[in-house]
């Protein structure tokens, strides 16, 4: 488990009413502190207080947890007043397609799709329960990754499967939909054109997936039932005939517990390359598996923006986010080499860079690189559902 340090501004003004944001993945915990935005000021600023604490097992996240509330409990948060406290759940389920206050009863709901999410609910809900017991009274809001694609078209919603099944819930959901929403707002922000366009964003990172959006909505994504479905990931299979599991069921010996633990916790690129899960060692490796591992998430990412230009009838720009996308330039290189046929051509050193405009003039599809701002989005939810809620000194809740 490693941390970095809080990166901390503290206003001079009084008291100031503050959101605290929860980002519990699979493998990290991102925090955030928001100043509320003034009357009629409807863009957020930069977070006043944000830090990251990653590398993260299973058994590291209640600890981790607690040291990301002693950091906000011991940074001068006697300035902030807490009035809310907005988290990342992975899946809301057909019922939650919006932002909630939690109670009780939400919270039972939420915890009944955890095997819908195993990497990843728990952990949100644990987020949860420990910022209730830190800051009694004040309201906790669910932000919900599937609900951005709450709104894709009805063929992309279905499995060819019977009626029945669909109706107990079996659908294609999508995730990291406060990424895609955060995305789309930055376009909105910079270049309104690009963002009412055909947009094809490919958040890359530990989990990885792809989204084809068309006017500012959410029209296919590659991640479906599960966050398990669409690209090669860290430990996750991504696209899978269903026959292997029955097989490893009927012919290889293997309980429903052991075929999970394979294909969410020791597949995707640490089981291609039996090395690691990290992309950073992968492409320092100079191992043939290494090699290998690499090659496949390339592969998966050009067969996924076929398929998304080909929902959306067309493509006009691709934005790399996530961990690898915004930070691996020579991936980012070889996705776009691969995808010219397309018409996709690179600005070679705007993109060993990292800027934010990385296509050629030359190029017939924008490419941009841009970097996600889920917490933002979660704090705008927050404080739209709690505008009126009491206030709760941040140094007068229990340490």
């Amino acid at each position: 488990m490693s941390a970095e340090p809080p990166a901390l501004q503290v206003s001079t003004r009084g008291t100031i009413d503050a959101a605290l944001i929860l980002n519990a993945g699979s493998s990290s915990i991102k925090y955030a502190l928001f100043e509320r935005p003034g009357e009629g000021v409807a863009v957020l600023g930069a977070p006043v207080l944000s830090g990251q604490i990653d590398g993260l097992t299973g058994e590291d996240h209640s600890s981790a947890l607690r040291e990301v509330i002693a950091r906000v409990l011991g940074s001068g948060a006697a300035r902030w007043r807490i009035v809310v406290v907005g988290h990342r759940i992975v899946h809301g389920g057909t019922r939650f397609v919006e932002p909630v206050v939690v109670d009780e009863g939400v919270l039972a709901e939420l915890q009944a799709l955890s095997p819908l999410a195993p990497l990843h609910q728990p952990h949100n809900l644990a987020g949860v329960r420990a910022a209730q017991s830190a800051f009694p009274g004040v309201p906790q809001v669910a932000c919900f990754d599937t609900a951005f694609h709450a709104v894709k078209p009805e063929v992309h919603q279905r499995f060819a499967l019977p009626q029945a099944w669909h109706d107990a819930g079996v659908r294609r959901y999508g995730f990291h939909g406060s990424s895609y929403e955060s995305i789309v707002a930055q376009l909105r922000a910079t270049e309104p054109a690009l963002a009412e366009g055909r947009l094809v964003v490919a958040h890359l990172g530990n989990g990885a997936s792809m989204c084809g959006i068309a006017q500012g909505r959410c029209v296919n994504t590659t991640m479906s039932f599960s966050p398990l479905d669409g690209l090669t990931m860290g430990t996750r299979t991504g696209r899978l005939d269903a026959a292997v599991v029955l097989h490893a069921l009927t012919h290889m010996g293997m309980d429903v517990a052991g075929i999970e633990r394979v294909l969410t916790r020791e597949s995707g690129l640490l089981g291609l390359s039996g090395l690691s899960s990290d992309m950073r060692t992968l492409m320092a490796s100079d191992d043939p598996r290494a090699h290998l591992a690499l090659d496949h998430f390339v592969e998966s990412v050009l067969r996924e923006l076929a398929g998304l230009a080909a929902a959306l009838r067309g493509i006009d720009t691709l934005v790399f986010t996530g961990g690898i996308g915004e930070n691996a330039a020579a991936l980012r290189a070889r996705i776009v080499k691969g995808a010219a046929w397309m018409g996709l051509d690179l600005d070679e050193a705007a993109n060993a860079r990292s800027a934010t405009v990385i296509d050629s003039p030359a190029s017939r599809v924008r490419i941009r690189v841009i970097r996600t701002q889920e917490e933002a989005v979660l704090a705008r939810a927050a404080f739209g559902l709690c505008a009126a809620t009491p206030a709760v000194p941040a140094d007068a809740v229990a340490r």
